[in-house]
């Protein structure tokens, strides 16, 4: 697969003006990226934007902390659908999965996957706040849960993605589910280090930087 079609180019800060929101339409339209990754706020307008294109919808449920109950959840995932996303990343209950409620932080993903109509689910973990025990129980109950990917980072704690959090957890979930790496990947060489331990979705705003590297 070509590296622009495993990019999700994302604009996810809370100062993002619906100006901006278009031009990175236009951009994932022009490079075709694989997705745009947006607040559920602007997925209307980017769904205007990129009918035709190919390119597709990513939102955030959850987002940032995962604290959020499971019903709200379920309803920003059905509302999203409703607006036109076509990828859902949800942001695990990490305190929830620290605290060694594992049957909670389940049942929370079991309700999201059945709430999402068949659409493609990513589990956010925020590894930077995990233990290596934490992360690989993570997946497993994701996989456990049929979730499609699980994602490194949100970009808004205190890390990003890891060469080394990447291995353990295409490890864990073995070849056939998605592994994305978010968070600090801003060049190629990075991307393609991600790419080489395992990932096969990058998360990045930096995505015409990293393909124009390429050339």
């Amino acid at each position: 697969m070509k590296l622009n079609q495993m990019i999700d180019h994302t604009l996810l800060g809370p100062d993002a003006k619906k100006d901006q929101v278009l031009k990175l339409c236009q951009e994932a339209k022009d490079y075709q990226f694989k997705t745009v990754c947006i607040q559920p706020y602007w997925i209307s307008l980017a769904k205007e934007a990129l009918e035709g294109s190919g390119v597709g919808i990513t939102t955030v449920i959850g987002f940032p902390l995962g604290a959020n109950k499971t019903e709200t959840k379920v309803y920003e995932s059905q509302e999203a659908i409703k607006d036109g996303a076509d990828e859902l990343d949800m942001v695990m209950n990490i305190g929830a999965l620290k605290s060694g409620m594992e049957e909670e932080v389940f049942q929370d993903m079991l309700a999201v996957r059945q709430a999402s109509q068949g659409k493609v689910l990513k589990l956010i973990l925020e590894t930077c706040l995990l233990e290596d025990e934490e992360i690989v129980r993570a997946c497993q109950l994701a996989k456990k849960a049929g979730l499609d990917f699980v994602k490194t980072s949100t970009g808004f704690s205190s890390g990003g993605a890891r060469v080394e959090d990447i291995k353990l957890m295409r490890e864990t979930v073995g070849p056939h589910m998605g592994v994305k790496a978010s968070g600090g990947i801003r060049d190629r060489q990075t991307a393609c280090q991600m790419i080489e331990a395992g990932a096969n979705r990058i998360g990045a705003s930096s995505s015409i930087k990293i393909v124009g590297e390429m050339a």
